[in-house]
């Protein structure tokens, strides 16, 4: 049981920092005011179109062109989980439960250049392509408790067994581990990812409706995870008594891990203008990733577990002889064996090497992910977006879009991503934009965001869920070469509900639910200058 605790902790961390973003799993889209204010980009001639459209930008005027935007996000998420041993929680037993963590990221900033000269744009782009904050657990996450539970119930079930091999109440009594499972625990999870994406391209105006464009991005990625899980007590017991009592933090589970990668993604991008329509294209490839870990990670030992509890049934042993009369030499020597013939026993030999063996074969599994110096893979998915725009009015623009993210092809740690539907993730949106006056332009936009999920991908170590996104906002023109622009956008997150069957023992099931869902808010506010 304790490896798979040392799973849960581990794994846990790169969930509590994914992108608060719209998007892919890992891929931000939101790089620009606009985005938010419209969501639908892909077919519009500006200098957002940078990132959105960068065929288009070369049919902007002659002149350099600059975008500097920022914007803030805050995002929520909310995992409700309903099992049975929620309740052997002294501190808190209730069920079902929910547990949240929290995203805030103040501060994110962009900008996009371009210089038009002739049939010839230059560009240039810096954003948060990935990432974009950190979240924390204050109180941990359901699989946490799940494991620590479930830690419980198999140290009650070792301990039944010495104690019925010893034909004593020992380690089962209210002063040890106990007969009910009850347990307590402390637990903090948060995390920290940054991918910064530099781009550099150039459009080319093949003829007066039609450019082709190409470009590369280069990516680095940041990340840090920090969490615990301490102070581990079962009935009234402290765990780390039967896993080295002279250390008080044996059973503690401290994750600390840096990593840092460098990718690069090229990008291939077509426009053509007929009339009062635009229709766009951009494919960007998979970008290969590989994050190299620098950790201190501190991590529990079940190797001792024997010698351990000898020691403990000596004490207790010795101390009950004593009192019964015998001297404390008859009483030590008279434990020691009493202690080796319990611990003899087949099916304590049998419940204890179960424990190892589970230890041992799935420690890779429990700390591979985090382990120091080790090159883990996080690529970026390939990405296909198509844009139509119509303008029946010179004030009025309609824009539709698609995306595609071919997430079940970029490479994650342990294939996971081959958890997913082979169909990727699928994006639609929409949006209108009006010019009200010469002075100010009004525009709102909605998506639908619908991941390739699987029941076998969902986990609150790492979920998503499908969505619609909705914004609005407003641009006021101050000059023929200057725009300000605000915006607001707010995302509805679908529920995504599982249910596992867990065996606790040969005969013995219980049921573990999950429901997931997110809320998230952005704010924008930007300048584009025309120098």
């Amino acid at each position: 049981m304790v490896n798979k605790f040392k799973t849960v902790c581990l794994t846990a961390a790169i969930a509590s920092s994914s992108a608060t973003f719209a998007g892919g799993l890992l891929t931000n889209t939101n790089q620009h005011v606009a985005f938010n204010r419209m969501m639908s980009r892909e077919a519009s001639i500006g200098i957002d179109g940078v990132y959105y459209n960068p065929a288009g930008v070369v049919f902007m005027g002659e002149g350099n062109h600059l975008a500097i935007n920022w914007q803030l996000a805050y995002q929520t998420r909310t995992i409700k989980n309903d099992y049975k041993l929620f309740t052997n929680n002294v501190n808190n037993p209730t069920t079902p439960r929910d547990f949240k963590g929290k995203a805030f990221a103040p501060v994110i900033p962009s900008f996009q250049y371009a210089y038009n000269k002739g049939r010839w744009s230059l560009q240039g782009n810096f954003a948060l392509t990935g990432g974009g904050g950190k979240c924390t657990f204050d109180n941990g996450l359901g699989s946490f408790e799940k494991i620590v539970g479930e830690t419980a119930m198999g140290a009650i079930g070792l301990a039944g067994a010495i104690d019925n091999a010893l034909g004593a109440e020992m380690f089962t009594s209210d002063q040890a581990f106990g007969k009910k499972g009850s347990y307590s625990f402390n637990s903090y999870m948060h995390g920290r990812q940054y991918y910064f994406g530099l781009s550099a391209g150039a459009a080319y105006k093949v003829s007066d409706n039609f450019s082709v464009y190409a470009g590369l991005r280069g990516i680095y990625a940041t990340c840090n995870y920090y969490g615990y899980v301490e102070d581990i007590k079962v009935g009234n017991m402290p765990l780390y008594q039967v896993l080295d009592p002279s250390k008080e933090n044996s059973a503690n589970i401290e994750l600390s891990c840096d990593q840092s990668g460098i990718g690069f993604t090229p990008m291939l991008a077509v426009d053509y203008k007929t009339g009062r329509w635009n229709f766009s294209a951009k494919y960007e490839f998979k970008t290969r990733m590989r994050l190299k870990n620098k950790s201190v990670n501190q991590l529990p030992s079940i190797g001792n577990l024997d010698d351990n509890l000898k020691n403990q049934m000596n004490k207790i042993l010795t101390a009950k002889f004593m009192q019964a009369g015998l001297p404390q030499e008859q009483a030590m020597i008279k434990a020691e064996q009493t202690s080796t013939a319990v611990l003899a026993n087949p099916t304590v030999v049998a419940t204890t090497a179960a424990l190892k063996q589970q230890f041992d074969s799935k420690i890779d599994k429990a700390i591979g992910e985090y382990a120091d110096g080790k090159k883990i893979a996080g690529d970026i998915p390939s990405l296909l977006t198509v844009g139509v725009g119509y303008s029946p009015i010179d004030e009025l623009h309609i824009n539709v879009g698609f995306h595609w993210f071919d997430d079940y092809n970029a490479t994650s740690y342990n294939n996971r991503n081959k958890l997913l539907k082979k169909r990727g993730t699928l994006e639609f949106n929409a949006g209108v934009e009006y010019d009200v006056t010469k002075k100010i332009t009004v525009s709102t936009g909605w998506q639908n965001t619908n991941y390739g999920l699987t029941d076998k991908y969902m986990d609150d170590k790492s979920f998503v869920v499908g969505s619609n996104s909705v914004g609005l906002g407003g641009v006021y023109h101050i000059t023929k070469k200057l725009d300000f622009s605000v915006a607001y956008f707010h995302t509805f997150y679908n529920h995504v509900k599982t249910s596992e069957e867990v065996t606790l023992a040969p005969g013995k099931t219980v049921t573990y639910n999950s429901d997931y869902t997110r809320n998230n808010n952005a704010f924008a506010a930007g300048v584009n200058i025309t120098f």
